[in-house]
Formats: C-alpha cells, structure tokens, sequence
C-alpha cells in the first residue's frame, strides 16, 4: 500500500481500531457509497515478516512479538497496569490486530448464551438472538473462510463450511479415543485455517505455530481477508494513529477523534459518525478519556457502567504425556485447531456452578517453548532437565478450559491515575478477581480433563489451575442493553448516550459464553455495518485523504 497526506475533510464513518471488527466495519460500509476513514494505532506487517519465517521464532514469540505489549512493548504499543489481575490482558496493535496473534480457532456461541438470565438466573439476557446473528455468523464465514464440517449434536443446524475440517493428526485421534471411551462430545473445530485453497490464499502447511502469525496467508487474520478488498473499495486506512479521545458537540454527538500522526503531530478527523473497535479494553479507556461538558463521567457513561463488568475466558491447562513409543510429534499442526469438546457446556443443577466450558484440544509448541516448562511449568531447570524435556517432547497434548465467566461489576478497566503511553495518554488499569463460579468451573475440567487423558492412555497428566497469560478474549465493558440506566449501547451497538456513537468490539458482550468469541464480535460487527449503512444511506459528504498504507 501507498502512503498519502490529506485535509482531514468530514468523513461519513469514522472507524478507531483495525482488528477484527473494525476490519468488518470497513468491508460492509465499502460496498455503499459512504466516505469511510479508518484509524489505527499499529502498523501493516508483512506476512512474509513474521516471526515464524525466522529461526528464533521462540525468542521473539517471547519478546518483541509476544501477546502481552507490557512484554513487547513496541512504540505502537500501550501499556496495562494488572498487577491487580491474576490473568494478563493480551492484544496487539496492528492491521488486522489480534486476529495476527490468534489460531483462529472459531466456534459460534449456543442459542443459550444469548439468554442466561432467562435459564439460569444469571447476569442478563442479551437484546438479541442466536438466531438474529445467523446469517451474519455465515456471512462472515464466508469472507474468512472456515474449515469444518455440519452435524455437530452440540450446536444448532447451520450452513455448510467453504472447506473441510483440517485433519486430526495421529495425536488428535488418540485424544478423540479417550472422549470416546468415555462417551463424551467432541467434534472437529471449526477453524479460520484453510484445509484447501481459499479466497486467494494458500491452504495450510502443518508447520505448527499459527498464533505467531502465518506467513502462507493460510490462517484469515484480516489483515489478508477484509482489508485488501475494503481498501480496494476505497476506504481510507490511516496507520500509527494514536487516538486521544472523541470529540463531541455540545448536543453530547460525536464529531470526530482527536489523534496523534505518525509524526507526533495531534491532528482531528472529524465524522458524521464514530464506531470504535478498538478491544474491551482499549474501548472503555477511549471513552473514559472522552470526558466533556455534555459527558462529563466519560463519553456513553451516564449509566455508570463504561468500564464495568470486564470478563475474560479464564483458562486451566490440563497436559497428559504419553508413554515412550507414542512419538507423535505434537508441535506439528495448526497449535488449537484439531478438535473441540462441550461436553459441559450446558448449565447443570448436579454441579456446583452455574452455566458451563469448553475443551479446546491443544498441541504442544516448539523445543524452546516446552524446554521454558510448557503449559504446566513442569520441566525442572539444571538436574533431570534433559531427562524430563526427552519424556515430554513430542508426547504431549492439552486440554484448554475455556471456562464461561460471568459479569461483576468490580471487574473493571480504570484510567491508572499514573501511568501513560507513548504520547502521555492515561494507560488502562485492570482490576479483575477470578469468581468463585470460575474456579469452581475451572476445577471441574481440571478433574474430567484428567479423566479424558487416562482413558487415552496417558502416563502422566499435569495441571495449570490458570494460564496467567490466557488474556486474549476482553469482554463486556460496554454492555448492550436496551436500558439506558443498565447498559452503554442498545443492540445495535449504538450509544444510548450519542446516537452516531457505535461500538462493534467485544466490550458490548453482554454474557461471556464458553467459547472463542471473535466470530461473534465480527458477526455483531456487520450486523451494525448493515444498520449504519441504512441510516445513512449511500451519499457521501466529502473527499478524505489521509495517510494511508
């Protein structure tokens, strides 16, 4: 792409944020004949530049290319405060965002999630349906492309995958063998990961470590799926964009973002309208950033509740090591994307807490990432730590609990009082205390994970009662609500508080579900695409030329 420089005229649709959702955003409006300007904080990387076509990979999957940007801590980067977390909130700036970081392991929610309240007196339900989200659930399978195959007992019928599922590997069906064995539900995962050939992109190699980034293109961050054809469409995509706050009018209407360029210099893009996907993190901080006159607590927050309610997928690891002989050469093959079990999923009064998780079926990384201790930190330095490494590489697989967590309002995303970014902005504070409903969940998968890796036959299992660095899925400090006292947005993803403010990230969740979240963001995302095209119809305001990549 080709850099540009330009006035900042009115755009029609303002987008923060080039992720997931913010990718979606774009493609849908693209097709009208709105003026679209889209912000970003990070930059374009090349896939032929990722980290995976180098020979540390390891090393810099640990440093400069680690999911946590306290670790990285790259310019494009802001910091986090969570020493009051127990789990670290994982993301990355860049076109395409987190989806680069991601295996793009992709489940759809159940109808239930969508209807806790109703069912199992918890939280809220959400002002939607499973079944309202279908067909934008397919549309985006479609332009992601998705591995899989129909007939899964544990999830509605629904429409055939573009391709079929990647293959499970000897280790795949010797863990499949011990669900099995046990009678229990699994079924191949549906995965971003083309199985074939698909929309231009090459299918996958089974070199192993895609949540690094993939340089074949094969694994659909958005970067390589929504982008190229947004942008093609003539939708203007500014990158190194550090946005400081919404500026509004004094109605309280959004009229654009104040920003920092590449070049430190602070410039305005002003809009008829806003939508921010900029995470359930980054979201909340923009908005609370975002005080004036007419929001004086905070842009949409007049309910109190911007920043509120955050919830990750608290993650336990259970890891069995099979027996000598069974070499099965587990870092070969997509990391997370052999198969799936939700077994417990459902709600279950002969439990001891409320609604359910998921077994995401898990290979082992690379001889560096096992040789550091692996999921369960088990590999001892110094004495015995040859030994242990030889007993452990290649033979073990894992069972990741994806455990449903459910909103508090003391689980909250703060303005920290001290430290800033790069550009002396306020940085997130996160206060988070994992529930006891969480760790009562975590604990049961702990103890039928153990149970699956016996009846597969494994010697030893070994257990991480909490992946510290399992932050990759934010949640739900912008609830969606169809109370203005008791939400930020309506369903529609629009502001109760501003009307041409939308938000299309995963901070509208009004419940957690038990699974992978990003298709799920991405189908509200163009379901709210949909809405603001016919709101504004297809005139265009104005000329924008920005720096655009």
């Amino acid at each position: 792409m080709t850099e540009g420089r330009g006035n900042d005229r009115t755009a029609d649709v303002l987008i923060i944020g080039a992720g997931a959702s913010g990718a979606a955003v774009a493609w849908s409006l693209s097709r009208s004949e709105l003026n679209i300007v889209c912000l970003e904080q990070g930059r374009w990387t090349n896939p032929a530049n990722y980290v995976t076509n180098n020979d540390d990979w390891e090393y810099r999957g640990l440093t400069d290319w680690a999911f946590d940007p306290n670790v990285r801590g790259r310019p494009e980067d802001y910091p986090v405060n969570d020493r009051n977390s127990p789990i670290s909130p994982l993301m990355f700036n860049a076109v395409g965002g987190s989806t680069i970081h991601w295996t793009a392991h992709s489940p759809r929610m159940h109808p239930s999630d969508f209807k806790v309240k109703t069912l199992d007196g918890v939280a809220d339900d959400w002002p939607l349906s499973y079944e309202d989200l279908e067909p934008f659930y397919d549309l985006n399978d479609e332009m992601m492309g998705c591995a899989g195959i129909n007939g899964d007992p544990a999830n509605p019928p629904r429409s055939p995958r573009q391709m079929p599922p990647l293959g499970l590997g000897e280790d795949g069906k010797k863990l499949a063998a011990g669900f099995d064995k046990l009678g229990w539900h699994w079924w191949p995962s549906d995965n971003y990961v083309n199985s074939v050939p698909y929309g231009g992109r090459e299918a996958c190699n089974y070199c192993g470590p895609n949540g690094l980034g993939c340089t074949l293109k094969a694994k659909a961050s958005t970067d390589v799926t929504y982008w190229p054809i947004a942008i093609d469409n003539g939708v203007r995509l500014r990158t190194r964009c550090r946005v400081r706050e919404i500026t509004v009018d004094s109605d309280g209407r959004a009229t654009g973002a104040t920003y920092f360029d590449r070049n430190g210099k602070e410039r305005h893009q002003s809009a008829r309208m806003v939508v921010i996907a900029a995470n359930g993190i980054g979201t909340p901080r923009l908005l609370l950033l975002s005080r004036s006159d007419a929001h004086p607590d905070g842009l949409a927050n007049s309910s109190g509740l911007v920043g509120k309610n955050l919830m990750f997928h608290p993650y336990a690891i259970v890891t069995g090591v099979f027996p000598e002989g069974n070499e099965m050469e587990t870092w070969k093959g997509p990391l997370g994307n052999i198969f799936m079990s939700q077994e417990f999923y459902e709600s279950d009064p002969k439990r001891d807490f409320v609604r359910g998780y998921s077994y995401q079926i898990v290979r082992s990384s690379g001889p560096a990432w096992l040789a550091r201790g692996g999921f369960a930190d088990a590999i001892p330095w110094g004495e015995g730590h040859h030994e242990e490494f030889a007993r452990q590489f290649g033979k073990t697989m894992a069972l990741a609990v994806i455990g449903e967590d459910l909103p508090e309002l003391h689980n909250e995303v703060v303005l920290d009082p001290d430290l800033v970014d790069g550009a002396g902005i306020p940085a997130p504070r996160v206060n988070y205390t994992l529930s006891v409903n969480s760790r009562s969940m975590l604990d049961d998968g702990i103890a039928n994970g153990r149970r699956v890796f016996e009846a597969a036959g494994a010697v030893d299992v070994l257990a991480n009662p909490l992946l510290r660095s399992g932050g990759w899925h934010l949640m739900g400090t912008a609830k969606m609500g169809l109370d203005p006292d008791a939400s930020v947005v309506n369903e529609w993803g629009q502001a109760h508080d501003a009307d041409n403010l939308f938000i299309v990230d995963g901070s509208i969740f009004v419940t957690a579900g038990g699974v992978n979240p990003t298709p799920t963001i991405q189908a509200l995302a163009l379901r709210t695409a949909e809405h603001i095209a016919q709101r504004l119809g297809a005139g265009r305001s104005g000329d924008t030329n920005g720096d655009e990549e």
